[in-house]
């Protein structure tokens, strides 16, 4: 399982390397390029379901109990210590909409301010998990 979390981690790594590379862009051209659009919508998806993916894993290896939600993943992973304190509730990310939601919203091309509102919120705690 070990090696299945690190193979995550690189991959999630590189996915955040790409989003990083999108900042260049402004929310206009974003807007108005459905390509560039989609590949971010795509990335921030896959780095999410990487997230996701790697708090289930660590929660099965440690016998902890099973997630109902992907919220609780980031919850259980706090309760037990494992996520910094506070991370879960971070920006107010999984207080104002839960990953779900998220994901639902990106999958739907719905509501523009919303979306980019959560990329910049995810990215940046993205690149906070990086540097911890």
């Amino acid at each position: 399982m070990k090696n299945e979390i690190l193979n995550k981690l690189e991959r999630l790594e590189g996915y955040v390397k790409i989003l990083n590379s999108y900042k260049r862009y402004s929310v206009q051209d974003i807007k108005e390029d459905f390509t560039l659009r989609g590949a971010i919508e795509r990335y921030l998806e896959i780095s999410l379901e990487c997230c996701i993916d790697i708090g289930e894993m660590i929660i099965s290896s440690r016998g902890l109990r099973k997630p109902e939600t992907y919220k609780e993943v980031i919850e259980i992973l706090g309760e037990e210590g494992i996520l910094p304190e506070g991370f879960a509730v971070q920006k107010d990310l999984v207080k104002r909409q839960s990953l779900e939601t998220f994901r639902f919203i990106c999958m739907q091309k719905l509501m523009w301010r919303r979306f980019m509102k959560y990329y910049k919120a995810i990215l940046e705690t993205l690149m906070n998990l990086q540097s911890t």
